[in-house]
């Protein structure tokens, strides 16, 4: 399995980071992939996955946009030299929270959509609260030769069908899958299917029924697939193959 979506460098896995590592290649999580969500923590992402054989990515989150550096491309271009560096993001637009004014988020956002363009790596969406804006941008930004996911889908089946259908990105499916509350993102999940979907945790966040509460961590994206392969009525291991083909697939790994 891979871990599409983690952040194990962040510093609550400071003082058992290794052993985390340890528990997930146990669980058969062979690979994740350390997102970064400002220059500092991408460098760091970076870091953490090349002391550990992992993958990352760099990008600015949108609740960093007001901080971006100027020159965006020109201050990420070093890293995204790395081999393990695999996509651009997390970017997108978060109108839940607002951290970042509006008008910064967009242009941070399309910025990082031009750079993932010229470079032909994927991209790592992060959209909450903002969809129709999120929508608006991708269709003046998002050309079809580009690829990408949108990192913790939470949505409906009909924003399910835009995304997959008009855009061809994945699903990025984590905890929230295994939630009470969760049944429209569940129908949505049916009407995707998993040709669309990669498997992520967002540790250590969004921990998944039967360790809700607890610290997330890559281990855990299993209880994430026996629910996907429950609700799709598909064996686990199909499940496990088929997303795993879609996370290398989709970075290039």
């Amino acid at each position: 399995m891979i871990d599409t979506h983690c952040h194990l460098h962040d510093k609550q896995f400071d003082g058992d980071r290794e052993e985390t590592i340890g528990r997930a290649r146990d669980a058969g999580v062979d690979d994740a992939i350390c997102v970064g969500c400002d220059l500092g923590d991408s460098l760091r992402a970076l870091d953490v996955a090349s002391r550990f054989g992992l993958h990352a990515s760099a990008g600015i989150h949108p609740h960093e946009a007001k901080d971006a550096p100027g020159l965006l491309a020109e201050s990420f271009e070093p890293l995204l030299e790395d081999r393990r560096v695999v996509a651009i993001g997390e970017t997108g637009l978060d109108y839940y929270y607002d951290f970042s004014p509006r008008d910064a988020q967009a242009r941070v956002f399309r910025d990082q959509l031009r750079l993932a363009r010229r470079r032909a790596m994927p991209l790592i969406f992060h959209q909450r609260d903002a969809f129709d804006d999120f929508v608006a941008i991708l269709r003046e930004e998002f050309s079809p030769e580009m690829r990408g996911v949108v990192h913790c889908f939470t949505g409906n089946a009909e924003q399910a069908r835009t995304l997959v259908g008009e855009f061809g990105l994945r699903l990025g499916i984590g905890g929230v899958l295994t939630f009470a509350n969760a049944q429209p993102l569940r129908d949505a999940v049916r009407e995707a299917g998993i040709d669309a979907i990669v498997l992520e945790t967002d540790a250590p966040y969004l921990a998944p029924v039967p360790v809700r509460g607890r610290r997330n961590e890559p281990a855990f994206v299993r209880h994430v697939a026996v629910k996907l392969a429950a609700l799709l009525g598909l064996e686990l291991d199909e499940v496990v193959a088929t997303a795993d083909r879609n996370a290398r697939a989709l970075f290039g790994i």
